[in-house]
């Protein structure tokens, strides 16, 4: 457990963009927060995107269920800044760069290889393809992420909506996780910054 104790943890309400506020103790290696599958705790991060300013926002979130890999995507209301959430840091680092070579999408990857991904070139956010080819990769990203064991319904629309600040209870942006009660940056391990 980290020194300073319990971490806050964003807790999915299923079927709802609210979100919990939960407090557990995490694990550790070396000083470095690691995600927790047996709890289904995982690490998240946010990415500035637009300005290269190198902000980054760090969290942990439960309600994915993912047992493998990393997801990723450009889509994260309303800044779409980079947001990442994964089951190991190689794998989330692999899936930022699959989306910073691609110019924006959604990603799954395992294993340092992406599995699936639909690039969104158009600022993020669109995607080029016919309806026909779009369906296409969208169903095997679907595919890949029951793969990595995410039982959450809708994983990306939850995901994006993870670092929209203005809907309770507690958010992750590129400056750090927002107690949206208490219009608040807060560290992850209680103390408000």
């Amino acid at each position: 457990m980290h020194e300073m104790g319990k971490a806050r943890v964003i807790e999915l309400v299923p079927g709802q963009i609210l979100t919990r506020m939960g407090h557990e103790a995490v694990p550790e290696k070396e000083g470095e927060v690691l995600s927790d599958i047996d709890r289904d705790i995982l690490k998240l991060a946010v990415l500035e995107r637009h300005k290269g300013t190198g902000n980054t926002g760090l969290g942990l979130v439960r309600g994915f269920g993912l047992k493998r890999g990393a997801i990723a995507s450009s889509v994260a209301h309303d800044s779409h800044n980079l947001i990442v959430l994964g089951t190991n840091d190689r794998d989330m680092a692999h899936a930022a760069e699959a989306l910073r070579d691609s110019g924006g999408g959604m990603v799954a990857v395992e294993s340092e290889k992406v599995l699936a991904m639909v690039p969104l070139p158009k600022a993020g956010l669109m995607s080029l393809e016919p309806l026909g080819s779009l369906v296409k990769e969208l169903d095997a990203l679907d595919r890949a992420l029951e793969g990595l064991g995410c039982g959450c319904s809708e994983p990306f629309m939850t995901l994006s909506f993870l670092a929209l600040p203005v809907i309770p209870e507690i958010r992750l942006t590129d400056r750090g996780l927002v107690d949206v009660n208490e219009f608040a940056i807060v560290s992850l391990f209680g103390l408000k910054i």
